[in-house]
């Protein structure tokens, strides 16, 4: 029955367009179908019932006879269902169950586990569980211009999770042809013991320089990019920086001031570096992840330029105004605790996703 005060929702119900309706009381028919459309209470047959594939309208009514079994038959049949299941040796997934605003947990996704242990095509950066029955929000980073993401909004622990998930599949998807390089000054000072430190330290070869040494980090980026792009070097491995929190340093905030020097050995600054990678290095392999805490940090760390070469977006909940601004869309503002918003801008396609909490060090 749909009558009484433990019902399901009518915005819920609407969801549901087919409707298969026995037969039942006035006040039922009328929830179970549409507003004008009483049929199901003039059912009085067993097993007759109405088949309705458009939410319910009268006209979609296709009336029919349900196929008749005593219980040891059907019994008969269930268990010869359930042993030819079993001598086939297939296993299903399992039921999905949507768990409402709590955050993902990678640990627990069949999916991701799968591709770990046979990982095929592109580079995958996981993000968290879907807000649909589907395999989880990933990011594939293609070697060709704009395939970099950036990461806006004020939610650092989730940030640390996405770069530590994504360090340590990508380090289990590439083995040893990828280079993993992060920028975070927490691996330039001592301090209490730290979560995400932990976790970047059990990911094995991920490079985490000094802060004094960012510019040298650069500019040997930046070197290796030029030769692949040149020709004097292989552009078979993959590079990625990942740079959260973008924002809190100033030597990586470019500034278009139009300077030059006629000093061809003065070291580039780590803003024209950085820039340069953005820029240029996605189709050579070189990939960047940043993160940043709000839109007016885009434009004032990264400058118009380097912001456009962006193409995938995670955003999490702000106000309309800089959603828009981003995404061409206000949809970030509607997003709750827990929800997050991946934007890809070669396909248009926006999806709502549970970034996946911290998992355990264990898992690392």
């Amino acid at each position: 029955t749909l009558g009484g005060a433990f019902t399901l929702a009518r915005a819920t119900l609407g969801q549901m367009t087919v409707r298969i309706a026995l037969a039942c009381n006035e006040a039922d028919a009328y929830l179970i179908m549409d507003d004008s459309n009483p049929a199901p209470r003039l059912l009085t047959r067993p097993g007759e019932g109405i088949y309705n594939d458009r939410a319910g309208a009268i006209e979609a009514n296709s009336p029919f006879q349900v196929v008749w079994m005593d219980e040891s038959e059907r019994d008969t049949y269930l268990e010869s269902v359930h042993r030819r299941g079993l001598a086939s040796g297939k296993t299903g997934r399992g039921q999905v169950v949507f768990e409402g605003n709590a955050p993902g947990d990678v640990t627990r996704d069949e999916y991701v586990s799968e591709f770990l242990g046979d990982p095929k095509g592109a580079p995958r950066l996981f993000l968290g569980a879907p807000n649909a029955i589907k395999g989880p929000t990933e990011v594939s980073f293609e070697r060709q211009s704009g395939s970099n993401l950036m990461i806006v909004g004020q939610r650092e622990d989730a940030v640390d999770s996405l770069v530590a998930i994504g360090l340590r599949t990508l380090r289990k998807q590439l083995g040893e042809q990828v280079r993993l390089v992060l920028l975070d000054h927490r691996f330039s000072q001592d301090g209490e013991p730290d979560w995400f430190v932990d976790a970047v330290k059990a990911v094995p070869g991920v490079e985490c320089p000094s802060m004094t040494d960012v510019a040298g980090v650069l500019g040997d980026l930046t070197t290796q990019m030029k030769a692949a792009e040149s020709g004097e070097a292989s552009a078979k491995n993959t590079t990625f920086l990942f740079i959260p929190s973008l924002h809190r340093y100033k030597k990586l905030r470019y500034e278009e001031d139009f300077s030059f020097s006629m000093d061809e050995s003065a070291e580039a600054k780590p803003s024209d570096s950085l820039h340069e990678l953005i820029c240029e290095g996605a189709s050579w392999g070189f990939h960047v992840v940043c993160s940043l805490d709000s839109y007016n940090s885009v434009n004032r760390s990264l400058g118009r330029k380097a912001a456009g070469e962006f193409e995938k977006k995670v955003l999490f909940q702000m106000s309309a105004t800089d959603s828009a601004s981003l995404i061409d869309s206000g949809a970030a503002s509607g997003l709750g605790l827990n929800r997050a918003l991946f934007y890809d801008e070669p396909t248009g396609s926006l999806e709502i996703f549970r970034p996946y909490a911290q998992p355990s060090l264990e898992w690392f």
